[in-house]
């Protein structure tokens, strides 16, 4: 079944990009116009984002956002046959930062939201550095996806940590010099163990465990933010954190990264996925010890 699906979508990445991104327009009409997909989920999640702007205007980003969804996709089926010059030439970054952290002889982490297209970026970065990246991930449930997407991500040598079993994972690579790779805005499986801060204004459970490593190994940590500057072209930008985590109170790293993501989403709203449920936990006194928002008293009580 893997090599039969394997050969079908070798077959579809070689067609050139302008085919492939018609047919992400044909299936955009049909997941947005016709199925719906998770289409509420978008839509009240951006009403809570951008409370000032018309329904209009959220619709705007919503068509965006689907279209962008769409075609990361089939920026991933290209993967299948495309080389490095075609990821080099499409994906760009300035890893400045980063590279002047390499000579310090320190590892570091990552932080990124999820912002398009993540998966064509770590596959460039390991040509623009020096560290070993590795990357932290949630493995897929279908074995034949599974397969596939794990030979696509690691095809530049860079490691991928299954979250289920990391601890065990990273193991060998802790006595060498390398990046970690953290996608630090997903849903948080302990609410009483996350820290909770305001997000977009409202109340949100974010990972503890990336700050938390960073300060137990007090590891500098990047923040980094993809654009698109037009379709099928990206830029990624990283900046440094901190050089020290252990100079931060408990808390800071994670406020200081959700207030750079905000920004990043309010500079390019349609780029980050805004179908899952971002706010789908709500606040009870119970996560009080766990409220790290200095500019805002948490709210008492549930909402």
């Amino acid at each position: 079944m893997y090599y039969l699906f394997y050969g079908f979508l070798y077959l579809v990445s070689l067609l050139p990009m302008r085919i492939l991104y018609f047919i992400s327009d044909v299936i955009y009409g049909l997941i947005y116009y016709i199925l719906g997909y998770r289409k509420k989920v978008v839509m009240d999640n951006l009403a809570i984002a951008f409370p000032d702007k018309t329904e209009v205007e959220r619709k705007k980003i919503a068509k965006k956002f689907y279209h962008n969804f769409i075609d990361s996709f089939i920026e991933v089926i290209k993967l299948v046959s495309a080389g490095d010059a075609f990821l080099q030439k499409r994906f760009t970054a300035d890893v400045t930062e980063l590279n002047d952290l390499y000579k310090t002889g320190k590892s570091c982490q990552i932080h990124l939201g999820h912002t398009f297209n993540w998966e064509w970026g770590q596959l460039v970065l390991a040509r623009l550095t020096k560290y070993k990246i590795m990357v932290v991930y949630m493995p897929i449930t279908s074995a034949v996806l599974e397969k596939l997407f794990y030979k696509l991500r690691t095809r530049s040598g860079n490691v991928f940590l299954p979250a289920t079993n990391m601890r065990e994972a990273i193991a060998p690579y802790l006595q060498t010099r390398y990046a970690l790779g953290l996608v630090a805005d997903q849903n948080p499986g302990n609410l009483k163990a996350a820290y909770w801060l305001n997000f977009f204004g409202k109340p949100t459970a974010f990972v503890s465990g990336p700050e938390k490593g960073a300060r137990a190994a007090g590891m500098p940590v990047m923040f980094a933010c993809i654009e698109k500057p037009r379709r099928g072209y990206y830029h990624a930008t990283m900046k440094l954190a901190t050089e020290d985590s252990t100079q931060l109170c408990e808390g800071a790293l994670t406020l200081n990264y959700v207030r750079y993501l905000e920004g990043v989403i309010r500079r390019n709203p349609d780029m980050w996925l805004w179908s899952h449920r971002r706010w789908k936990h709500t606040w009870k006194d119970e996560y009080a010890p766990m409220w790290i928002d200095t500019q805002e008293k948490r709210p008492p009580g549930g909402l």
